[in-house]
């Protein structure tokens, strides 16, 4: 029997603990280790109990989730934090993302949505949904500067790294580029090099800012 995902609920709303508890609990796939009602108790139990995933709030009493998910990357950078926020054009998502976040999600999100994001970050790819990577865009106003380090990637690195910020899987981008996954993973860890940030959604993030993929039309 495969091993479930630890799951570490930090959420200041008790209705809402109490329905992602309820989701949660009905799948085989997960077991929920814990729950906290503010960013120091997200923390602190983050550091105890070393969930395998936080389905973390950004806004809560004491620290918020942009400090919780920074302070919990930098003591235990294995544990993957999945922010649900109602904030989808908030710049504390972008600044939660800078802070470590591997994904994010809306509390409007279905059910599914839920558990194949849960997935995509256990298995260390960001999950970045396109409708909120576009409100992202236009959050970010940072015009390009002329000679932003992404020139220093190949036409095939360019590429990718477009996918990979509208939200795409390494198998997604393997089909769509008529490459094998591994050789996209290859791509994503040289780009992450050479771009100097840790992970697939830090990686999304930077291409929004430096306008490499577009937003929508105002």
């Amino acid at each position: 029997m495969a091993e479930k995902i630890r799951i570490l609920i930090a959420d200041d709303h008790g209705v809402v603990r109490a329905g992602l508890r309820t989701f949660l609990m009905s799948s085989p796939d997960f077991e929920i280790v814990g729950e906290a009602s503010d960013g120091l108790e997200a923390v602190n139990k983050a550091l105890t109990l070393y969930p395998d995933i936080i389905l973390m709030d950004l806004v809560m009493p004491w620290i918020d989730g942009i400090e919780a998910t920074r302070r919990i990357c930098q003591e235990t950078p294995n544990i993957r934090i999945l922010i649900i926020t109602s904030f989808a054009e908030d710049e504390r998502v972008v600044s939660a993302i800078q802070a470590g976040a591997l994904g994010y999600l809306l509390k409007d999100a279905s059910p599914q949505e839920l558990e194949q994001a849960i997935h995509v970050v256990y298995g260390g790819e960001s999950y970045l949904h396109p409708n909120i990577a576009r409100k992202l865009v236009r959050q970010v106003n940072k015009p390009p500067s002329g000679n932003y380090p992404a020139k220093r990637l190949t036409p095939r690195e360019t590429d990718i790294l477009k996918l990979v910020a509208e939200g795409h899987s390494n198998e997604e981008i393997a089909r769509r580029l008529y490459l094998s996954a591994q050789t996209v993973s290859s791509h994503l860890w040289r780009m992450m090099k050479k771009l100097e940030v840790e992970n697939r959604t830090q990686l999304a993030l930077y291409a929004i800012k430096q306008g490499v993929v577009a937003g929508e039309n105002n």
